[in-house]
């Protein structure tokens, strides 16, 4: 299977096929209302701004799993995104990432890129003694660590790129301009 036989929920229960982007250069990330990363979401609509007429398309899934920083319902979520970041990208059904419940492609995403590190840097650093608390393991399994990891699909459906959260935004936007 690959990136193109997925689907996922959109905010008003519509299933939509991962099939629907091929040809383009999709930016899948899972997102949070109440997190350090939520900034993110200026970055992630520049981008979309900027590259969206250039076949660039945000998949943006809210989860909740990570220090239950994403409350609300998904109308309630995409209320607050195109309020305090005018998000004009689409927003998917609150779905788990990780775990039995976890999103068909987020399995496979993870199999496609695994978890290499959180870099360098003060949040890198935060970031390692947070998870060493909740899994003295972490470095040595697939899954998604916290908030807005982010995966890149190349225009053919390859995962080219998985981006952590404390990855600087202008490296995920130079991979994605690369790919336009």
């Amino acid at each position: 299977m690959g990136f193109y036989d997925f689907s996922v929920t959109d905010r008003q229960g519509n299933e939509v096929s991962l099939e629907q982007y091929k040809g383009k250069v999709v930016l899948v990330v899972n997102t949070a209302t109440g997190c350090g990363f939520t900034p993110h979401y200026k970055d992630i609509e520049a981008m979309y701004e900027k590259f969206h007429d250039q076949g660039f398309e945000v998949l943006d899934i809210p989860c909740n799993q990570f220090a239950g920083q994403t409350p609300g319902t998904d109308d309630e979520i995409h209320e607050f995104c195109t309020l305090h970041y005018n998000t004009q990208f689409p927003q998917m059904k609150k779905s788990d990432v990780n775990g039995e419940n976890q999103l068909p492609v987020y399995k496979f995403l993870k199999e496609q890129k695994g978890f290499e590190g959180f870099g360098k840097g003060p949040s890198a650093l935060a970031m390692s003694v947070m998870l060493k608390k909740i899994d003295k393991d972490y470095k040595n399994n697939p899954d998604i660590k916290w908030n807005f990891t982010k995966f890149v699909i190349d225009r053919e459906g390859n995962v080219v790129a998985r981006f952590e959260p404390t990855e600087k935004m202008e490296n995920v936007a130079s991979c994605v301009e690369k790919l336009i």
